[in-house]
């Protein structure tokens, strides 16, 4: 439907403007300037990058590598062999522990971090840290058991460490060996 084109008639355009009496004319108005854009963030990369830590701890293995009653044991590389024997049959004093059960490996893992840290701070050298043997564990394993081995084999004030003896809790506690 077209619509048709109409003129306005002097009379109309007269009482118009009598009916809205004087008028000024507006002063232009400026355009707005645009407010400048924030620059581009990735924050999905910064997520990525920050889930790495933890996916890194959590990569799958075979369970036969870690049994459930299978010792563990670490020497760091340049450090006598019979450091570590010393340290199987029980002949260091352990100064302080820190126990893992009924943690999920996210707590456990700040756990140790944090307990290492203060027996670093307090000058600690010989500490038992109690993962628990993995009974109640699911198809995959031991889980915090394979934690404790992965975290302490990565740290470097870790001279060595060894399960602990069967009075001390065996399979289910590891004894460490600080750096002085």
């Amino acid at each position: 439907m077209k619509k048709r084109a109409t003129s306005v008639h002097d009379d109309d355009s007269r009482l118009f403007r009598e009916a809205i009496g004087d008028v000024r004319p507006m002063q232009p108005v400026e355009d707005v300037p645009e407010r400048p854009r924030p620059a581009p963030h990735p924050f999905m990369r910064d997520a990525d990058e920050a889930a790495v830590p933890a996916e890194s701890l959590l990569f799958d293995y075979d369970p036969a590598d870690l049994e459930v009653g299978e010792e563990l044991s670490y020497l760091r590389d340049g450090y006598p062999p019979k450091l570590l024997r010393h340290l199987k049959r029980g002949q260091f004093s352990i100064q302080a522990e820190v126990d893992l059960h009924q943690m999920n490996a996210a707590a456990a893992q700040l756990t140790i971090a944090e307990f290492l840290a203060e027996c670093h701070r307090d000058g600690l050298r010989c500490v038992r840290i109690i993962h628990g043997k993995g009974l109640r564990s699911k198809a995959g394993g031991p889980v915090l058991k394979g934690l404790t081995d992965r975290l302490l084999r990565r740290r470097n004030d870790v001279v060595a460490f060894a399960s602990a003896r069967p009075m001390q809790g065996g399979t289910g506690a590891v004894i460490v060996l600080l750096k002085a």
